[in-house]
């Protein structure tokens, strides 16, 4: 009788989990589904199924055939590179027959993935839904020793190349108001970065994530060209926003958007860019993506082309003559090539001694799983998957850096107060900008469309390239942190080097730019264009000025002293834009955003900006959910005293809204592009040297040593007398030669 009472009893528990089981599962899926509902709605967002033209199907006769052409050109490929020294033509084709034929090298030179897919009878690639059949999960190794599996999807969806956005510490940066971004003690938010250089800050990257533009180049007789733009084509989700869900404390990203990711930018070696382009639908529009087969059949892991892909753009620009996707905008709707460049910076074996010695991006940047280090230090908000992981040069080259020449001793004696960039980045490219008006557009008849003026360019130091110190820490308009090991009150870039751009051919180029502007803007008071794009902070008020001046001292003293600092190379760059004015600071205030088409196909940036805060999620932030779950918070860190809701846009005309350049220049931190050969002791250590030591907070009595060192005229002497002594050992060299002849 007791077992049949236990025996009904755990009938009933059993039925009892079951229901429950399946209540909490009807829950979990009207859930997910309501909440997708709501949050489209509510954000104006569209997630939908993804297809692609190029995801297509394969017979058994036409994957052999792909297979065999594949693998023929790689070892073609790889041999040649390994005859390349041979000189003779009719050698090195015999060389390279022998070498096509040898079973060693034709093993070492096959693709992986074409019998992985042949035997798995895979002949059609499907983005993620492939990839995963595979690789659901994959195992890490992080830089302590220790393995853990992970879910590959959920890895990669959890990266800044996804979501670019991120409400952990990850952060070098500080706000205006002392606090570290995300520390412990703030209220997380979603931070990504503020771009004044495209024209959209990374909050509002909603408003031009794929758009397409009507142009109208030279040469068409007034034919439009529809070209992309937008942010989503340097990011891997290929959906019709970013990943807007990342960005809410509640929810995940839908599965259709998982299925958009583009594994192949990153790790096909034969990845398309022409298929990288804009496409519309009846969702909206979306950046379309190579998912050929013989893109994913010759799966590797990432190489130098597939990061510079995307990140050439922000070092070298699309100008750089070595960007190769700056040469493959798209089979159809072209994607826009950008005047100036963002850092102007490249990394290619033309400009850097790194690259040309056949290092990989991957071999300083080394990954986690699909995370990829930044380094321990940064100036900006662009997020970083591994905050604690160095990416520094005394990784490979230790603290004693310099072996061979004569004056190795002294060289590394510098190594605790300079960085390595500072001698072995001489300049940066002459396209580099410097000052973008993004008010007062100009027509580029090549491309067909009006873009901002590049009011000032210049690669060179002083103009382009700054010195200041640097302890790894910047603020939240990316301004380098640092002081001199001194700590001198006297040192204060933020009310010096940061705000002026005071050489006399500077202002005048300025000047015959703000006058060239003035014949399609009359409105333009020249002197006074000058002065705030020379000398920003002149745009504030005697109360802001003081209010900035206390700030700096009490909030951003402290962090500039932190740690050890070392004199580093910055990018300047500063924008005119238009701002919230009810949203402002002593640094600045809230820039808007621009909406793409109508800021290029009419020219009109006040109805660009009227379009784009015109979208949902904009006005959604200026509403009181997102006031409280956010935007009070980032304005702390602005530098203001909370987000102030008012719309800036009533009845079709923009409220409180001005054109300004922000207070003070941005500082972007410059690594690549690096000389073997670094910068010669005269160079900087002279009157009129490259560093201006008062500026860098020596006291006078050093600066006057450090500009008359002893030790240069001993080294000078030193190189004479080496110089004499290698042309005398020449000369006798030749004298035995001639004898022996």
């Amino acid at each position: 009788m007791k077992s049949k009472t236990r025996q009904a009893g755990r009938i009933r528990i059993g039925k009892t989990i079951f229901w429950v089981a399946v209540v909490g599962l009807a829950i979990s899926m009207s859930w997910e589904y309501l909440y997708e509902t709501f949050f489209e709605a509510y954000t104006g967002v569209t997630n939908a199924p993804l297809t692609y033209e190029s995801s297509k199907k394969l017979s058994s006769s036409e994957f052999e055939a792909l297979a065999r052409e594949l693998t023929h050109q790689a070892r073609y490929e790889a041999a040649l590179e390994v005859t390349k020294d041979e000189e003779n033509d009719f050698t090195r084709k015999l060389r390279v027959d022998i070498l096509m034929n040898t079973p060693s090298f034709r093993e070492k030179t096959n693709y992986d993935h074409i019998d992985y897919f042949r035997h798995a009878g895979i002949m059609r690639y499907e983005g993620p839904k492939t990839c995963t059949q595979c690789h659901e999960t994959m195992v890490i190794h992080d830089y302590e020793g220790n393995r853990k599996t992970v879910n590959t999807l959920e890895d990669v969806l959890d990266t800044v190349h996804f979501k670019f956005q991120s409400t952990g510490r990850v952060f070098t940066t500080y706000g205006y108001d002392g606090r570290r971004v995300n520390e412990t003690s703030a209220i997380p938010i979603p931070v990504g970065k503020i771009d004044r250089a495209c024209g959209i800050p990374g909050s509002f990257s909603w408003t031009g994530w794929a758009k397409l533009i009507d142009a109208k180049p030279h040469g068409l007789d007034g034919e439009v060209e529809v070209r992309s733009e937008g942010c989503g084509q340097c990011h891997i989700g290929g959906n019709y926003h970013p990943a807007t869900e990342k960005m809410m404390p509640v929810g995940d990203v839908p599965d259709v958007t998982k299925q958009g990711v583009d594994c192949l930018i990153c790790h096909s070696s034969t990845y398309d860019m022409n298929q990288r382009y804009v496409i519309q639908d009846q969702y909206g529009t979306r950046w379309n993506q190579d998912r050929s087969m013989r893109a994913a059949l010759t799966v590797t892991r990432p190489e130098n082309k597939n990061c510079l892909n995307c990140h050439q753009h922000n070092l070298g620009g699309d100008a750089y003559e070595h960007n190769e996707a700056a040469k493959n905008l798209g089979y159809k709707n072209k994607r826009l090539l950008h005047t100036g460049a963002k850092r102007a910076n490249p990394f290619g074996p033309e400009d850097d001694v790194h690259s040309k010695a056949g290092l990989l991006c991957t071999d300083c940047h080394v990954p986690q799983g699909h995370k990829i280090p930044r380094g321990n230090k940064g100036v900006d908000l662009v997020s970083n998957d591994l905050p604690e992981v160095q990416v520094a040069c005394e990784n490979c080259h230790t603290l004693a850096p310099h072996t061979k020449s004569k004056e190795r001793v002294i060289l590394n004696g510098h190594i605790s107060r300079l960085a390595c960039e500072t001698c072995h980045i001489k300049e940066l490219m002459a396209y580099n900008v410097v000052l973008r008006d993004w008010i007062h557009p100009t027509w580029n008849e090549e491309e067909g469309i009006f873009v901002p003026t590049d009011v000032y360019l210049s690669g060179d130091v002083g103009k382009g390239l700054i010195y200041l110190w640097f302890n790894g820490n910047g603020t939240f308009l990316a301004n380098a942190l640092g002081n001199n090991p001194i700590k001198p009150a006297s040192y204060n870039p933020l009310m010096e080097q940061m705000v002026k751009l005071d050489q006399p051919d500077v202002v005048e180029a300025v000047r015959q730019a703000a006058i060239e502007l003035q014949k399609s803007y009359p409105e333009i008071d020249v002197d006074q264009y000058v002065e705030s794009a020379t000398r920003p902070m002149t745009q504030l008020t005697p109360e802001m000025l003081k209010k900035r001046t206390e700030t700096i001292e009490q909030n951003l003293r402290p962090v500039m002293n932190k740690g050890e600092s070392k004199i580093y190379p910055f990018k300047l760059f500063n924008a005119m834009m238009y701002e919230d004015m009810g949203n402002q600071g002593p640094f600045g205030a809230m820039i808007l955003p621009f909406d793409y088409p109508t800021y290029y196909e009419t020219g009109d940036p006040k109805a660009a900006v009227i379009q784009a805060i015109s979208d949902p999620i904009v006005q959604r932030m200026y509403q009181t959910p997102f006031k409280e779950y956010m935007m009070d918070e980032f304005m702390y860190y602005f530098g203001v005293d909370g987000w102030s809701p008012e719309f800036p846009l009533k009845n079709g005309e923009l409220v409180n809204v001005q054109p300004n350049w922000m207070r003070q220049m941005g500082t972007l931190m410059i690594n690549h592009g690096i000389n073997k050969d670094g910068r010669k002791c005269e160079e900087c250590h002279t009157a009129n040297g490259i560093l201006d030591f008062a500026m860098l907070g020596y006291p006078e009595e050093r600066v006057a040593d450090l500009q008359n060192l002893p030790e240069l005229k001993y080294l000078s002497n030193t190189e004479e007398t080496a110089l004499a002594g290698d042309q005398e050992q020449n000369k006798k060299a030749a004298t035995v030669a001639a004898e022996q002849k």
